[in-house]
């Protein structure tokens, strides 16, 4: 046993966990915003515009991929001008596993801000308001903590996908070993070289972190 654990590489590991955190993070934000505008207004064509942010919850990742290679490769309109000016790709680099897990986990999260917000009781809001509090005062201090459990737990379930994204970032980010392989992928090549101790001591662990992941996410919804 003692030889096992020393054969195992924490590297994609560490790297998954970085990926997932960051991307988590991007969705979290990206997913708030979107959950309020499409639970809260009633934006022209919001229909359209949620189904667009959808999509990668259903698409193949490997158009998802792909999809990002035509805007962010050398040749695409956003990833030319930033390698233009910059000198900067997410080509190869592992900032484009984050970008394609942010894509994929933002389903997740905008699902559950959208549903969480338009469960709030607007009654308290609007006795919020009475007390001469701001838009912005009423949604820090009333809107968003009443509506934080749900996003929460949606929040871990993208965190979760997150570390589970492989088609889409194979493609943008490739398996190039310590900079852009993580711990999907590191599985991927070890059971294709036949290493199935390595491969096995990856898929354990990190099925380890996502059942945690699942039951914090369960709780946070029992307790709505």
């Amino acid at each position: 046993m003692s030889e096992l654990l020393q054969q195992f590489d924490a590297a994609p590991l560490a790297l998954t966990l970085r990926v997932a955190l960051l991307a988590t993070v991007a969705a979290l934000i990206v997913g708030v915003a979107l959950g309020w505008v499409f639970a809260r207004t009633r934006l022209p064509g919001r229909g359209v515009l949620e189904a667009v942010c959808m999509l990668p919850l259903v698409l193949p990742p490997t158009v998802l991929g792909y999809g990002i290679l035509l805007l962010m490769g050398r040749h695409g309109p956003l990833g030319g001008w930033l390698r233009e000016h910059f000198n900067y790709t997410v080509i190869f680099n592992w900032h484009g596993a984050v970008l394609a897990s942010a894509l994929v986990a933002l389903p997740l999260v905008l699902k559950a801000a959208s549903t969480a917000f338009s469960q709030v009781d607007r009654n308290l809001e609007a006795a919020a308001r009475t007390l001469r509090q701001s838009h912005w005062g009423v949604f820090v201090r009333v809107t968003l903590p009443l509506a934080w459990p749900g996003i929460l737990a949606g929040t871990l379930l993208a965190f979760a996908r997150a570390m589970g994204e492989f088609g889409a970032s194979l493609m943008v980010a490739g398996s190039i070993r310590g900079q852009t392989q993580t711990a999907s992928m590191a599985i991927y090549d070890a059971v294709q070289a036949g290493q199935d101790q390595a491969a096995l001591l990856l898929a354990c662990a990190i099925s380890a972190v996502s059942v945690a992941i699942l039951v914090a996410s369960n709780r946070f919804l029992a307790a709505r």
